[in-house]
């Protein structure tokens, strides 16, 4: 074959995805903690791997659900993204609280510049973020990108503008336990995403990962409205060496 018709098959092949920490497969079950009580579950896994619109994507889903007196929750956030550029393509919540469901879904187009909400009811396009990214890929993000001590992270990635920018305090060191007993050291991480949810700003958020190249989620602290939850992990499947 020419160096010419070798050049030409090069340029026409997409890019390879960048390497992540993560694989299809992978699931972390966390139990759901109000004090010393366990008041439900959560788990935050990497689907089998999707087409949106001809382009190879992550799959990504975030599971949670929590009971305590006078307040019920149970909430999925899904996340279509993109493997090449990691860019959100597609984002679903699914919210049953108080017995009142809440389903929204998105179809996110950033190389055309806009997002439209498709369910419960199509809304007009509307301008979205560069590079756009959602709650769920957001989780998943986090676990790409290096993090050091005292520093503070904003990113204009949001994919509805109004609620960038998206921001990551990396605020302290601690040695914390995996399932299997080993003692590891985590980031403690603020991440500050949007005005609701797991991340809004007056949930004041933290969140533990692994300070290595796994970026495990050890831990998950959140405020609620009756309260603060910290989710805790208690089981990993699906990476290497699990």
């Amino acid at each position: 074959m020419s160096p010419l018709l070798l050049a030409l098959l090069a340029a026409q092949s997409p890019p390879p995805a960048p390497p992540v920490p993560f694989q299809p497969g992978e699931r972390f079950e966390y139990v759901a903690k109000f004090g010393i009580l366990s008041v439900g579950s959560a788990a935050i896994e990497v689907a089998a791997p999707e087409s949106v619109r001809g382009d190879s994507t992550h799959r990504f889903r975030f599971s949670f659900s929590a009971k305590v007196p006078f307040y019920s929750i149970e909430s999925t956030l899904e996340s279509w993204t993109r493997m090449r550029d990691f860019e959100s393509l597609r984002f679903r919540r699914d919210n049953l609280e108080k017995n009142r469901r809440f389903l929204l879904s998105w179809e996110i187009l950033g190389d055309s510049g806009y997002y439209r909400q498709v369910d419960p009811e199509p809304k007009p396009n509307a301008p979205t973020a560069a590079a756009p990214l959602d709650d769920a890929s957001f989780l998943f993000f986090v676990r790409t990108i290096p993090l050091e001590l005292g520093k503070t992270y904003s990113f204009d990635r949001y994919f509805r503008p109004d609620r960038n920018p998206i921001q990551i305090r990396v605020l302290k060191r601690e040695n914390m336990e995996l399932p299997d007993g080993s003692k590891v050291s985590c980031l403690v991480l603020n991440p500050v995403i949007g005005e609701s949810g797991l991340f809004a700003k007056r949930a004041q958020a933290q969140l533990w990962i692994t300070d290595d190249a796994r970026r495990i989620p050890v831990q998950i602290r959140s405020r609620y409205s009756f309260g603060t939850v910290t989710l805790k992990l208690e089981r990993i499947a699906g990476t290497a060496g699990s």
